[in-house]
């Protein structure tokens, strides 16, 4: 997993879990079956690991993931249950959402024609792919225009979102703009910007083992002013995992 490129730097990643679950992995939603650190619901996770399963020692899950009508299944309910309980584990959650966030921003860059941002990848976590692209391509054009008419039944389900206080419907940017706070605020926590990993390692870089990591990356932790994540091994360890995933 070291040598793993995805192209999203871990610091987005790690921002991402600690909004959708305080970067607890076994977080579950009360309303939808979302899961696990990135808060997968089934239909996203059996897809990605149907898709990238195999790169990562999952043949056995990704070959019994079937899809009929546009949904996935697994015919075996206990294994079934095996692969979505997978949710639960941080490595495997990590390296998912980590080729989530990268094919997200592929498709994205594609409709766009521009460098897809981390508020970008977030905007496909909330809306999925297809409503993220509909959504910044009129962003792009008419970032004044108000959303809540173009997404009504995402509006709905999020009135905070689209609405303000008053009732007034957001615009796009304004939507956009309160998700990348939201996003740089939870990264800040963790010392470091959103930002894309570099194409290769430094000049120089060397391969540290995992308890090396855990180490310095406590230090780092209790060294940091205002964290907002207690400086656990723990805590480190995952971060270590998603650096580990990314090939930093």
């Amino acid at each position: 997993m070291a040598s793993r490129r995805t192209g999203v730097d871990f610091s987005y990643l790690l921002g991402q879990a600690k909004i959708e679950s305080s970067l607890n992995p076994t977080a579950r939603a009360a309303t939808s079956s979302a899961t696990g650190l990135y808060q997968f619901i089934d239909q996203s996770w059996l897809a990605v690991v149907d898709k990238h399963g195999s790169e990562y020692g999952l043949g056995w899950a990704s070959d019994a993931i079937q899809q009929s009508g546009g949904r996935y299944y697994v015919a075996d309910p206990d294994l079934r249950k095996q692969i979505l309980d997978l949710r639960k584990h941080p490595e495997t959650a990590s390296v998912m959402a980590a080729e989530h966030a990268a094919d997200n921003k592929a498709y994205l860059e594609s409709k766009l024609g521009r460098e897809a941002q981390p508020v970008d990848l977030y905007l496909a976590h909330f809306l999925g792919v297809g409503g993220a692209s509909k959504f910044l391509a009129v962003h792009d054009r008419a970032p004044d225009a108000t959303a809540a008419s173009l997404f009504p039944s995402a509006a709905r389900a999020n009135r905070s979102i689209f609405f303000d206080k008053q009732g007034h419907a957001r615009s796009f940017a304004d939507i956009r703009d309160r998700f990348a706070s939201k996003l740089q605020k939870n990264s800040d926590g963790l010392g470091a910007d959103i930002q894309y990993a570099s194409a290769a390692l430094p000049s120089g870089a060397k391969t540290v083992q995992p308890a090396d990591y855990v180490r310095i990356e406590t230090q780092r932790l209790a060294e940091q002013p205002d964290i907002m994540v207690k400086p656990q091994p723990q805590t480190a360890r995952l971060a270590y995992l998603m650096l580990a995933t990314l090939g930093r």
